[in-house]
């Protein structure tokens, strides 16, 4: 109980450290063993993706006062959810929470493919033309606010842990900047690592300008979910090198590496192709 309140009267500390440490180590990655030559200027690129995440962390605090570990904690007091209801033992409700949870996030990020709508905006995402450790964080303020509601919806369902919420966002953060990263990994390194974590070489398939390439490897941190359910690509067909990040139509710098062409891009435009139920 201790740790939980420790947990809780630290939680934007401890994730914030988390997020600098990560970011700090990857970055120093990226320039000491890059795995591709990136085509815009990072300043421009990292001031506009970063200032989205500065944007999304305003309007998070506006929409959701309380954060995911405040939500969990208020359910294990009145008793809501699964794991709450029928009193799983915290060793065993801990990861059953982190790996539930992750699998939700999974068909979040299948649904915004499948759906037009949410295609729209999670286009933002993937209309970065290079792709490093700010490409994970790249996402459109209204993607985060669903985002959000289909989390807190989760934990409110599961009756996840305060521990449990908080090791799931550490880790899915830290995993987005991992696996986004533009770094050099062996091949037998990589081949390993993708049994239990999603790998850059793996993520980077999905942001392929090719629409059959984009609709695979959805995962964020765990590769298992892709393999199950036959969404896992192991290499672009142009291979890591030769492939082209991005999406078609979508090159004007303005648009894809500018702050307030990012924000306007789910408003402009038709959707065609990509969206997994307008294939072509």
């Amino acid at each position: 109980m201790q740790f939980e309140q420790f947990v809780l009267a630290n939680e934007p500390v401890i994730r914030l450290g988390f997020f600098l440490g990560v970011f700090a180590v990857v970055a120093v990655w990226e320039v000491l063993a890059p795995q591709r030559t990136l085509i815009l200027s990072k300043p421009l690129r990292w001031a506009s993706n970063l200032g989205l995440v500065a944007l999304n962390t305003v309007v998070l605090r506006l929409f959701f006062p309380m954060a995911a570990v405040g939500l969990a904690a208020f359910c294990a007091d009145k008793g809501w959810g699964l794991l709450n209801h029928f009193q799983v033992p915290a060793w065993a409700a801990v990861p059953l929470a982190v790996v539930a949870m992750d699998f939700v996030i999974w068909l979040q990020h299948v649904m915004v493919h499948a759906v037009p709508l949410f295609w729209r905006l999670h286009r933002v995402h993937h209309a970065d033309v290079d792709y490093d450790l700010t490409t994970g964080s790249r996402f459109h303020p209204l993607e985060i606010v669903l985002s959000m509601s289909i989390k807190l919806a989760t934990v409110t369902l599961l009756g996840a842990p305060v521990v449990a919420v908080l090791v799931f966002e550490v880790v899915l953060n830290a995993a987005a900047m991992f696996n986004h990263g533009n770094i050099r990994l062996p091949a037998g390194v990589d081949q390993a690592l993708r049994w239990c974590i999603v790998t850059p070489d793996m993520h980077r398939v999905h942001h392929s300008v090719e629409e059959d390439e984009t609709n695979s490897n959805f995962g964020f941190n765990l590769p298992w979910w892709d393999r199950l359910f036959g969404t896992y690509r192991a290499q672009p067909r142009a291979g890591q090198l030769g492939m082209t990040i991005g999406l078609h139509g979508h090159t004007d710098t303005k648009e894809v590496a500018r702050l307030d062409g990012m924000l306007l891009m789910p408003f402009k435009g038709e959707v065609e192709g990509y969206a997994i139920n307008r294939h072509t």
